[in-house]
């Protein structure tokens, strides 16, 4: 279970009290999350979610306060932190930056098939189209210059196959800081991975967890979802399913050319992200047992299936 600081019941009780929520029922340490820790909350008046914030800078926070109440008011169905008595949003518990937020109706979908996808692509779309002309900015904390750092330290310390993986994206990864292609931007969700989505069947009924959102290209945060939803048994992408979340997507937001030449470039830099990220997590968390850690390799299996991509954008719909 990755709850890195524990809540026992009367420490809830106690922060509960500011809240008009009626009496805590019950609550439990939510497994999978790598980065924060979260628990179910349940009380007279409905059931929670309550986020201990541990990585990324407290005034940030408010950047994220508002892009879920801007992307409620658009009608996505997003959490969104609920205010005290005195109309306060963001809370301290146990030394950490506390959210309390409403509990999404739905479940995570571990085997998505096209209808997912499809309608990942179309919410993905829905939620840039809704932060493009907000007004709202911030920079990522692992953005192109992060990852220069990273994949030059990596190469260090990493086996042979795993450097000449790194060695084929360290050239890519130059050019779009020297050159940075005028790609759309919008806000992006950054993290829109299965368990960050929940399906009533077929019905998309939540996003959550914005926590890694950031200012940025439209274009990787699809690269992002695609390495996610759209992985093939046998390795790399499953066409189907890639080409209905890209259908889906483009049904609500179309493609550009430009972004059509820089499509397997961004899929390459997402699957590096999360290799990199991930190996962090693991380096940090080796020795701590009860925190959820993801396996990097999968991301660099991922990135040398990428040397071809046999999926590109839509441009016709």
């Amino acid at each position: 279970m990755s709850v890195f600081t524990p809540v026992d019941r009367a420490q809830l009780e106690t922060f509960l009290e500011r809240f008009d929520l009626g009496r805590l029922i019950d609550h439990s340490g939510i497994a999978g999350g790598t980065e924060n820790s979260n628990f179910f909350v349940a009380t007279e008046r409905g059931e929670y979610v309550l986020t201990l914030i541990e990585r990324g800078p407290v005034a940030e926070l408010p950047f994220c306060i508002r892009l879920l109440d801007g992307l409620q008011q658009a009608g996505l169905p997003v959490p969104y932190a609920i205010e005290d008595r005195s109309g306060t949003a963001l809370h301290h518990l146990n030394d950490r930056p506390a959210l309390l937020q409403p509990r999404l109706p739905g479940r995570h979908v571990d085997i998505p098939d096209a209808s997912h996808c499809q309608a990942v692509g179309q919410m993905l779309a829905r939620l840039h189209d809704a932060t493009v002309t907000s007004g709202l900015l911030r920079p990522s904390d692992r953005g192109l210059e992060w990852m220069i750092t990273e994949t030059k330290a990596m190469l260090e310390r990493s086996p042979a196959p795993a450097r000449a993986v790194l060695q084929s994206i360290l050239p890519v990864l130059e050019r779009l800081r020297q050159q940075r292609p005028a790609l759309p931007e919008a806000v992006l969700h950054g993290d829109l991975f299965r368990d960050n989505v929940l399906f009533d069947g077929h019905h998309l009924t939540g996003i959550i967890d914005f926590y890694n959102a950031f200012s940025g290209w439209t274009l990787y945060d699809v690269a992002i979802c695609v390495n996610d939803w759209c992985l093939a048994e046998q390795g790399g992408l499953d066409e189907r399913r890639t080409e209905a979340l890209l259908a889906g997507y483009a049904s609500q937001r179309r493609f550009t050319p430009l972004e059509a030449e820089h499509w397997p470039n961004l899929l390459r830099l997402a699957a590096l992200r999360f290799w990199l990220s991930r190996q962090l997590a693991a380096d940090r968390h080796a020795e701590h047992s009860g925190v959820l850690i993801k396996e990097p390799a999968h991301f660099q299996r991922l990135l040398a299936a990428h040397g071809e991509i046999r999926v590109g954008l839509p441009l016709a719909l």
